[in-house]
């Protein structure tokens, strides 16, 4: 049982039980137990980069008869990415929930655990099980924010959630039906381009599903109220982790058992990708409050994610764009809806007109605004500007200079959105608005902030690791 692929499973369950059982010491047991959750995904790590792969019998039984646990360098990237953005948020939700929020510590353990499980899960089956404890957790988070609002999005994402996991659920089934198993290891040398119609229409079924998961234009309607309207430290958990995973296993199936299928459909993730990015970009650029603002970024970044599909080859290259991407801006939005956060609560306020003045009294958290925006506008070093060029280096292998420009116009689409909040701040707020009383920004809160920044800006610097770690592949 020393094993970090099972450890990572049980461990954020161990705390997220004890967090219900014991409230009042919720939140010291999520950061004891994803600080120790750190250090085994990064354990992991190593051990996948030294050998290329991961595996464990759950129970001495494999697959098919049993459950197969695996990793290989996808999935260890998403695991020390998932612990390396929940800790210093949970640091974050300790103070900004002061306690008045006890359903978050094991609501955040299940949603943490279940992403492990997705992460490491090698057939279909245990997947859709990770994917409905995600996504149910994430619903009870978003609820969390109270009021008309917050449960109103709640409840929308509950029907998308459903949704995608049912479209999902059929597919496995119809997949099962045709094969008669469900593990992937299995799967990838049966299905071949002559598969039964079923089996189109599982994949179909389910790329559709996960869609829906991961807000792709245009199946993105339940997410800005979602992220926008949930606390600070929730959208944060959303728009840096949740998403991914949907998206993640996206990926895990197109490189794996429906690769031979994904060729006739490439151009279609990528299709819909560019449009979220402009579709995106112009709703942040007209969004009227500061977390609709960020949320909307959200939808636009994530179709740079689905630019890859058509531009996967040997090369690797793409595929080293996408997990780039998937870090810094996992980093970077964690740090913006955090920042924003301390900005709302500061000023009782989230218009991004009443963003005024906060560059004096703020100038922590305006600068981790402005580092997680370096990261978005794709600027050199950050890790942003990483994943972009390896997206265009790409994109010019392939000869797709449409793609080149709808980067390029993406990236001056984000700096509009960025430097107007930017801008705004260093206004000063109507004489009217001086006078009115603010509390003091919590320090936590801010340098949490400009940690998550400045890491999505350093991580450029450390590239070639993530790349190396990427090339370990094809555990699942």
């Amino acid at each position: 049982m020393s094993d970090p692929l099972v450890w990572l499973i049980l461990l954020p369950l161990f705390w997220a039980t004890g967090a219900f059982l014991f409230p009042t010491r919720g939140a010291w047991l999520a950061i004891g137990g994803t600080a120790v959750q750190l250090w085994l995904a990064l354990a992991l790590a190593a051990k996948v980069g030294a050998g290329g792969t991961a595996t464990h019998a759950v129970g001495g039984w494999g697959a098919p008869l049993g459950i197969d646990l695996a990793a290989d360098g996808l999935a260890a990237l998403l695991l020390v990415l998932a612990q390396f953005v929940a800790l210093p948020l949970f640091l974050y939700a300790r103070d900004y929930f002061a306690g008045k929020a006890p359903a978050f510590w094991p609501l955040a353990g299940f949603l943490l655990a279940g992403m492990n499980v997705l992460f490491l899960s090698a057939d279909l089956f245990n997947l859709y099980v990770a994917l409905e404890l995600v996504g149910l957790a994430a619903v009870g988070l978003v609820a969390l924010g109270g009021g008309a609002g917050p449960l109103a999005a709640a409840l929308r994402y509950l029907f998308a959630t459903l949704v995608g996991s049912g479209l999902y659920l059929l597919g496995v089934a119809l997949v099962y039906g045709t094969y008669g198993t469900v593990a992937l290891a299995t799967l990838t040398p049966l299905v071949t381009a002559d598969a039964p119609p079923a089996v189109w229409l599982a994949a179909s079924l389910m790329l559709v599903g996960l869609m829906i998961k991961t807000a792709l234009f245009p199946f993105h309607y339940w997410l800005p109220p979602a992220h926008g309207g949930a606390p600070a430290p929730v959208s944060a958990l959303l728009s840096a982790l949740v998403v991914k995973a949907s998206f993640y296993l996206i990926l895990r199936l197109w490189l794996g058992p429906f690769a031979p299928l994904a060729v006739a459909a490439a151009w279609l993730p990528a299709l819909l990708g560019g449009a979220a990015i402009l579709w995106g970009s112009w709703q942040a650029i007209r969004a009227e409050r500061l977390k609709e603002l960020v949320a909307w970024s959200t939808v636009a970044q994530l179709g740079y994610l689905f630019l890859i599909f058509p531009l996967l080859g040997a090369d690797g290259l793409a595929l080293h764009a996408g997990g780039m991407q998937v870090v810094a801006h996992g980093l970077a939005k964690a740090a913006m809806f955090a920042a924003a956060g301390v900005v709302i609560q500061v000023t009782g306020r989230d218009a991004v007109a009443d963003v005024a003045g906060v560059a004096s009294r703020l100038p922590v958290t305006l600068f981790a605004f402005g580092l997680a925006g370096v990261t978005l506008m794709g600027l050199p070093p950050s890790g942003g500007f990483l994943a972009k060029w390896l997206l265009i280096d790409a994109a010019l292998a392939h000869g797709r200079w449409d793609m080149v420009i709808l980067i390029l116009v993406g990236g001056l689409l984000a700096a509009i959105y960025v430097f107007r909040v930017l801008r705004q701040a260093f206004l000063l707020p109507p004489s009217g608005e001086r006078r009115r009383v603010e509390r003091r920004p919590v320090a936590i809160l801010e340098w949490t902030a400009f940690a998550l920044a400045a890491a999505s800006v350093l991580v450029g610097l450390r590239g070639m690791e993530i790349i190396a770690l990427l090339d370990m592949g094809g555990a699942l």
